[in-house]
């Protein structure tokens, strides 16, 4: 009877934790298992190549999966390099010990890398795996070249026996006898040719070589039209060549939005295909996505960003998030890698700076291809933008502004002149001579927006306008601070200075002469706004209400639309304008000459109407059109 060998007391801790802490999905040990296999294959031919074997076709290289529910085993064969005793012991009697890992290095050193050979995974972690889901496993290998064979077996409780064994041709078998079954765990579904075919379809199907299988399928009886039999037929359940690795010349733009549709669950083609392989210190192949519309749920925190991840075909992560940024959340898509470092769980990535320095590039590569599309498709670009432009700026506003210089170049809002989309670019280059900013107002719609009495003088000046309509359009151009060396200016916020010396003199001479008149409209309004003075924004309408310096309308009208309100009741400062060319000033003038009292009246309304034309509520709309109604009154008995 073979001598039963305990395994090394880090190996026995490690192999505890592995089995009942570390991965929390125990499917994943047959992708870890079809690894090594795929690596052991990968060994042989690396051989084949290097030392002219005459009797190894890579046509014959295979995997296989046999299952028998009735033993409750499950078999996973390859037909690779295979091992001899010492290397049973080393790299299944040592968990942290790799022959895939060694194998790489040995082949690094000798600076003899195939572009044909692929080395997956760390052997002894992955093959570890095993013992979430088998109470037993069984190892039959020979080595190719050899003519002894051996077995490897172990409960995983006590160590592991290595004996002499009989077997045919080269490779490994593993036979896992499954655990039973539970309540909190049914191991007998990994029997279930369903579920193998779905596991291997999501973690293994880009392995390189085929994965078989016997299946039962129905198929039509020979001889009959319209008869089927059940048979046993050996099925391929993997289809060996990623879309990505292909050359981008030989995919056709239906290839790329079929697998887009079915990898991502959409029903309409992607607005952006972006496909890129970058060699190097750190190598990597990108498939990216930009989506034809809005996710339903893109908003909301049941949206997942994050793009799949796969190591040399195998898939790692569903939503590794570590590789877009926040404010790219919309793009789709996997990167497949060889340089990424897996630590002992393939589930979980060590966030290192290979991981970060993909992120980088793809970050890059992003904004790079949106820039062109902009630049060279601006129709398709403005697509993007209604569907997507929203989270550009608030990756501008979120985190302190720390992205804004990546993102300014890509922002877009429509702007006063034929009421289209701009960049802060393009508004830039065509800014008057002398005009030190980028002048901006925010409303509820374009036509609204466009009506409003601030933009008046700001347009009869020849100085275009953005009309920012989004609750975040104030916070992004604040956070930006100033597009190159241009600062922001809220037409509706402070003074603007846009008048002639002439201009001011008139102002300040009106303003002088009406000091009583503007101090008692004041009074009347006291506790509702800061100040009343003649406008130098008005042209045509009688008034308007503006903001001091500090918060904004547009922010104080947010923070009311909160959840929670404006639990801190925080206001921007009003000030009323009044036009002095217009026939209502020269009403309130009159008025205020024969009853200074009466004017309080006029004050109220001037103020509501304010209001209403900044899209503010007005405290009591009765009273209000009672006034109304009282001065048409006296209007039609003058």
């Amino acid at each position: 009877m073979a001598e039963k060998k305990q395994f090394q007391a880090e190996s026995k801790r490690l192999l505890d934790l592995m089995i009942n802490s570390i991965y929390t999905h125990k499917e994943i040990f047959l992708r870890e298992l079809i690894s090594n296999a795929s690596d052991a294959i990968d060994k042989l031919y690396y051989r084949s190549l290097t030392e002219n074997l005459s009797d190894v076709d890579r046509n014959d290289l295979e995997i296989s999966i046999e299952k028998a529910e009735d033993a409750k085993t499950l078999t996973i064969t390859d037909n690779g390099i295979g091992m001899n005793k010492e290397e049973l012991e080393e790299n299944l009697g040592t968990i942290a010990k790799s022959g895939s890992l060694a194998f790489k290095e040995k082949m690094a050193e000798a600076e003899k890398q195939d572009e044909d050979v692929d080395i997956i995974g760390q052997f002894g972690v992955g093959f570890y795996s095993a013992f979430m889901v088998a109470k037993a496993v069984d190892v039959y290998s020979r080595k190719y070249g050899e003519t002894q064979a051996y077995h490897w077996s172990s409960d995983a409780s006590d160590g592991y026996v290595i004996e002499p064994c009989e077997y045919e041709g080269h490779g490994t078998k593993i036979v896992l006898t499954l655990k039973d079954d539970s309540e909190e765990e049914k191991y007998s579904e990994y029997l279930s040719t369903f579920e193998i075919e779905r596991l291997i379809s999501k973690y293994s199907d880009y392995i390189r070589y085929p994965i078989k299988m016997e299946v039962e399928e129905s198929v039509l009886k020979e001889g009959s039209e319209d008869e089927y039999e059940t048979k046993k037929v050996i099925k391929t359940l993997n289809s060996m060549v990623p879309l990505w690795k292909r050359n981008k010349k030989d995919i056709t733009d239906e290839e790329y939005n079929e697998f887009y549709k079915n990898k991502f669950n959409d029903y309409v083609d992607p607005m952006k295909v972006i496909h890129t392989n970058v060699e190097g210190t750190i190598s990597y192949t990108a498939l990216l996505y930009i989506p034809g519309k809005t996710p339903y749920n893109f908003y909301s925190q049941e949206y997942e960003k994050g793009l799949q991840l796969y190591s040399r075909g195998v898939f790692i992560m569903d939503k590794a998030s570590e590789l877009v940024p926040e404010y790219f959340r919309f793009v789709k898509g996997l990167v497949d890698s060889q340089d990424l470092s897996l630590n002992i769980s393939r589930e979980m990535l060590q966030h290192d700076r290979q991981l970060k320095a993909i992120a980088s590039r793809i970050e890059k590569k992003i904004k790079s291809e949106l820039l062109h599309m902009l630049k060279n498709d601006r129709e398709q670009y403005e697509k993007f933008w209604e569907n997507f432009g929203l989270q550009l700026k608030y990756g501008v506003y979120n985190d302190y502004g720390m992205h804004k210089d990546v993102l300014s170049d890509l922002l877009m809002f429509y702007s006063s002149k034929e009421k289209k989309l701009i960049t802060l670019d393009e508004y830039v280059e065509r800014m008057k001579e002398g005009q030190e900013h980028i002048y901006y107002v925010s409303g509820e719609t374009l036509d609204k927006i466009d009506q409003l009495p601030q933009c008046e003088v700001v347009k009869d000046k020849g100085y275009e306008i953005l009309y920012l309509m989004d609750n975040v359009d104030e916070f992004c151009l604040q956070m930006l601070m100033n597009y190159k060396e241009k600062t922001f200016k809220n037409i509706s916020q402070g003074d603007l200075n846009l008048e002639s010396e002439e201009e001011k003199k008139a102002l300040s001479d009106a303003a002088e002469e009406n000091k009583a008149l503007l101090e008692d409209l004041k009074e009347a309004l006291t506790n509702k706004v800061s100040e009343v003075r003649i406008s130098a924004r008005l042209k045509q309408h009688p008034v308007c209400l503006t903001a001091a310096e500090g918060m904004s309308f547009e922010m104080e009208k947010v923070l009311e639309s909160m959840p929670d309100g404006n639990p801190y009741g925080m206001k921007a400062k009003r000030i009323l304008e009044i036009n002095p060319h217009h026939e209502i000033f020269d009403t309130l003038k009159k008025v205020y000459a024969l009853d200074k009292e009466a004017v309080k009246n006029y004050a109220d309304v001037l103020y509501d109407q304010a209001l209403l034309i900044e899209g503010f509520s007005i405290d009591d709309p009765v009273a209000f059109s009672n006034k109304v109604c009282e001065f048409m009154i006296k209007a039609s008995k003058a």
